[in-house]
């Protein structure tokens, strides 16, 4: 039963692996690029496992960045991540000895094949995210270190390659408008956020968007309850 259980959790992972590996391909060659080698693609895929971080962190590393500006920094970029877990709580709950790496691999994408609550049937529910997750997790770290090692042989011109998180983002929004009739939180999550970004500007506006965002769905919780049992 756990080789079956492996075989979904890698068939629910693989449309995350082509994005994952590229991904995290193009954060190798820009890490090499930048002058930090293999050991530091691998350690920093392995052990901060966050895309968009990991790309802004090659910047604040070869800029000099004090400490409290890399921890603001990394509140503002990673602040989504708190009300994905907030989320995910239930689920997670009874995880037991999984519980802890979990809450570790919860990244965008993870979180958009595990949101939904399903798992096949015949496994069991932790066990099956565990692996997911673990699926996911290896794809990046084996990206980065491919990225890496093609960027010691092949030259490689770094610019754009920055954007290639927006675009996962994009097509993972993409993906998620496609599989539910109900549009409400995507149609919030947009409209708060350009709000806030009109009056907080590009640098501020994350934390003030995820909370406004936050607010409504609240507000709105019993609607959108109230549409899933339509749709079911």
């Amino acid at each position: 039963m756990r080789g079956q259980e492996v075989k979904k959790a890698f068939r629910s992972s693989i449309p995350v692996m082509a994005g994952y590996i590229i991904l995290g391909m193009g954060f190798g060659i820009l890490a090499r690029n930048a002058g930090y080698g293999l050991l530091w693609a691998f350690a920093m895929s392995l052990l901060i496992y966050a895309g968009s971080m990991q790309y802004v962190g090659i910047g604040l590393l070869t800029g000099g960045a004090s400490v409290l500006n890399a921890a603001l920094t990394t509140v503002t970029v990673n602040a989504r991540h708190l009300f994905y877990s907030i989320s995910m709580i239930e689920r997670y709950r009874d995880a037991g000895r999984f519980k802890p790496y979990l809450i570790f691999a919860l990244t965008d994408e993870t979180y958009s094949l595990l949101c939904d609550g399903k798992t096949p049937e015949g496994t069991d529910p932790h066990r099956f995210r565990f692996l997911v997750s673990l699926f996911n997790h290896s794809y990046w770290v084996t990206g980065s270190v491919l990225g890496s090692l093609l960027g010691s042989v092949l030259p490689f011109s770094t610019e754009g390659i920055a954007f290639s998180m927006t675009a996962l983002f994009i097509a993972s929004f993409v993906e998620q408008w496609l599989s539910t009739k109900q549009h409400l939180p995507a149609l919030t999550g947009l409209g708060g956020t350009l709000i806030c970004l009109i009056v907080f500007g590009p640098e501020k506006f994350l934390i003030p968007a995820m909370l406004l965002i936050t607010l409504v769905l609240t507000a709105l919780q019993g609607k959108l309850s109230a549409g899933k049992g339509a749709d079911a």
